[in-house]
């Protein structure tokens, strides 16, 4: 079982930036992709970025360029740097990480409809 906590989350205006933090315990060290979801009320989870065991990274088109996600394997935090920020961009931000063959491409795009382990998420909010 992977344990992750996410933190950041927050309100802020459009335009504004939000770092989003995820710590993970439990996990293998190889083999391994780690992702960004989020999930606004009345829509399915989707995914918003990834990035897999070969370094290889991937972002959701409508966050392309506002978007970085990043990871530090010392610490085992996975961390999401949110610009620009839009409106409907609010939404409970989760994160994944899983020992996996999938690439960051297949990881971004199946990653949300499996149940799997997730954290509890958090909530980012952007106001006019």
């Amino acid at each position: 079982q992977v344990l992750l906590l996410e933190s950041g989350g927050g309100s802020v205006q459009a335009g504004g930036s939000l770092r989003l933090s995820c710590k993970f315990a439990g996990f293998p060290k190889d083999s391994w992709s780690t992702g960004w979801f989020r999930k606004a009320p009345g829509k399915e989870r989707e995914g918003v970025a990834a990035n897999d065991s070969d370094g290889r990274l991937r972002y959701a088109d409508s966050v392309k360029d506002r978007f970085t996600i990043s990871r530090d394997s010392t610490t085992n935090t996975v961390y999401l740097q949110m610009n620009n920020l839009k409106l409907e961009d609010t939404a409970m931000y989760l994160c994944a990480a899983d020992r996996t063959t999938m690439g960051a491409v297949e990881y971004l795009r199946l990653r949300p409809s499996i149940e799997g382990d997730w954290g509890r998420g958090t909530q980012v909010t952007v106001s006019s």
